[in-house]
């Protein structure tokens, strides 16, 4: 059940089913993994108990240092995807997600007919309910991030409605913008629309991004980076898909506008480990990172919207084994 906001806060929260340990560092074999484990051991060590929407509970720090991840891997000439290596990370449910959000889809059958089922807890019948949607048909997301990508500020009544040419295409408009003038400022992406939130199955966690184009009048070196802003970030389960999703949005933004893929940076409000994760993320904690793998882009693509999960090639992915987490809703 969830919790009203008008319910009282628990003195305690429950304790956690083993102490937090925090494991020895160690020699690093790659330096952009190794900040992800430090979050967390941050989080573990310093971080404070609080309650949260899902009643799970959470370890939690504010505003913790930017990640900073290099697309460009200057020792191959390939691009490099920030995939985590410390457990095996579902890289086609990174694509699938990616590519809905970028057609403004928001009928989570769809990801459904695809084997990815990150969304099904939010699109249930039980929790559309619980949260007051219950016209909403199951699966209808509502206007989650790909409606706002596309369409923000159009009405919006139904997964299953055709909202062509409806609201303001903040995606298109970027894209144009980094082809027509590579040093505006203006290059913002939000799926953060206040109006809406109250009929969205959930709240946008990751809601903010800005591009830059560094050196555009030098076709050699002139690269698309991004930072992204994440006001809630389940550190555990979501934040590596995250990372991972915001590097393919800026590397298909760079391939269609034909520019090198550059950085990506990551910003963080609520940092947090949620205390059934605790055991897992410590046998995360133990492991040594391997590199990263590197991606390749099978055609040339033009239009952001025709690219298929059959387009990227993963290569060199040596992660270690899985660790199931579970998600709270």
């Amino acid at each position: 059940m969830l919790q009203s906001q008008n319910d009282p806060i628990p003195s305690e929260l429950p304790p956690t089913t083993t102490a937090l340990k925090v494991s020895e560092s160690t020699t690093p074999v790659n330096n952009e993994e190794n900040q992800y484990l430090d979050l967390i051991r941050q989080i573990l060590q310093h971080g404070e108990k609080r309650i949260d929407r899902t009643n799970t509970g959470t370890i939690s720090i504010f505003a913790p240092q930017q990640l900073r991840f290099d697309l460009s891997n200057s020792d191959t000439g390939c691009i490099s995807l920030p995939l985590l290596t410390t457990k095996r990370v579902f890289f086609r449910a990174i694509v699938e997600e990616l590519l809905f959000f970028i057609r403004g889809q928001t009928d989570a059958t769809i990801l459904q007919k695809k084997g990815v089922r990150i969304w099904d807890g939010n699109g249930s019948r039980e929790y559309l309910d619980s949260i007051g949607l219950h016209d909403r048909r199951e699966n209808d997301l509502g206007p989650v991030y790909g409606f706002q990508w596309r369409h923000f500020g159009a009405p919006y009544t139904s997964c299953d409605v055709n909202y062509s040419g409806m609201g303001y295409d903040q995606l298109a408009h970027i894209i144009n913008k980094i082809r027509s003038n590579p040093y505006d400022r203006r290059l913002i992406l939000s799926a953060w629309n206040p109006a809406d939130l109250h009929i969205m199955a959930l709240p946008p966690c990751h809601m903010f991004a800005q591009f830059y184009v560094s050196n555009p009048d030098d076709p050699e070196k002139a690269a698309l980076s991004c930072q992204f802003y994440q006001r809630s970030c389940d550190t555990g389960l979501g934040v590596p898909f995250n990372i991972a999703s915001y590097a393919l949005l800026t590397i298909m933004i760079a391939h269609v506008t034909n520019l090198k893929p550059g950085k990506l940076i990551y910003c963080m409000g609520d940092a947090h480990v949620y205390l059934d994760h605790v055991d897992a993320l410590n046998i995360q904690l133990e492991r040594i990172p391997n590199p990263f793998p590197t991606l390749r882009i099978n055609r040339t693509v033009t239009n952001i919207e025709d690219f298929q999960f059959e387009d990227f090639t993963l290569e060199n992915y040596n992660p270690h084994s899985k660790i199931s987490m579970n998600m709270s809703v």
